[in-house]
């Protein structure tokens, strides 16, 4: 692996996609992209569009921020952040709004979309959304050269999901939680798997994970849970993808992002049921 400003370089990886098959196709059977780093460059695109979208619009009292995040249960909400504990939807529109609240739906109560927008949903402070992006700059156009636009994005978006279905499961359900690192966290778990076969050096990505996990682990106001989830996510993606038997491997490969995608339905499902 070769150190870069955020992240790793994993040429070993590239070149064993050169080396094992077609010139069409990458060592794992995706189409070869023929401009590397359009999907990520694109995701880089959105994730910037929603931050300047909550920017104009009131920062943090922007009512985007609060529906684009990611909040188990709905919550009856101050413009200044705080919100009144235990209060229905009928209870705020009844005497919540005499106080200036307004009452935001979460995902158990009619907005499951918050699950996939949270991944592209960033906090106004700057910093933030620039070491994600940072992040996604040098690990996302690895991925894609190896894997293929198509598997690229699938993973991209599971481990965010399975990172969202993790913090539904787990985090405080009145708790906003946003952010693209679920999705980072993927993509530096399927970077290991796919260096480890290609037979690479990943004592310094192993380094990098490991100075990660001590910051969601220590720091303050870190979803372990979307962390753990979207890295777990990209583990499971990145085997089936790297390990599936040639003959068969569009099958086995289809097969692990269904099953990433049943656990991720399977939990909300649950968790829904539960807050219910």
């Amino acid at each position: 692996m070769r150190d870069a400003a955020v992240g790793f370089h994993c040429p070993d990886c590239i070149a064993e996609g050169r080396r094992t098959t077609r010139q069409a196709r990458t060592a794992f059977g995706g189409l070869r992209p023929g401009s590397v780093g359009l999907v990520s460059k694109s995701l880089i695109g959105i994730n910037a569009a929603v931050w300047l979208l909550i920017i104009a619009t009131g920062q943090d009292s922007s009512k985007w921020f609060l529906r684009l995040s990611l909040i188990p249960d709905g919550q009856c909400a101050l413009r200044n952040g705080a919100y009144f504990p235990s209060v229905s939807e009928a209870q705020c529109h009844a005497g919540g709004a005499a106080q200036g609240a307004h009452w935001v739906a979460g995902v158990a109560t009619g907005a499951p979309w918050q699950l996939l927008t949270s991944m592209f949903t960033h906090e106004t402070e700057p910093l933030h959304i620039a070491f994600n992006m940072i992040a996604l700059w040098f690990l996302g156009p690895q991925l894609e050269a190896v894997l293929g636009r198509l598997r690229f994005t699938l993973l991209y978006l599971l481990s965010g999901l399975l990172g969202s279905a993790a913090v539904y499961l787990f985090s405080n359900q009145a708790t906003p939680t946003l952010g693209a690192s679920g999705a980072i966290f993927g993509l530096m778990g399927a970077l290991l798997v796919i260096a480890l076969k290609a037979g690479a050096d990943v004592s310094q990505l192993l380094i990098w994970i490991g100075i990660n996990a001590a910051i969601t682990l220590f720091g303050a106001n870190i979803s372990w849970e979307g962390h753990a989830g979207g890295f777990l996510g990209g583990v499971l993606i990145a085997l089936a993808l790297a390990y599936a038997p040639r003959q068969k491997r569009v099958v086995w490969q289809a097969a692990g992002y269904s099953a990433v995608g049943l656990a991720i339905v399977v939990i909300c499902v649950l968790r829904t049921v539960a807050l219910r």
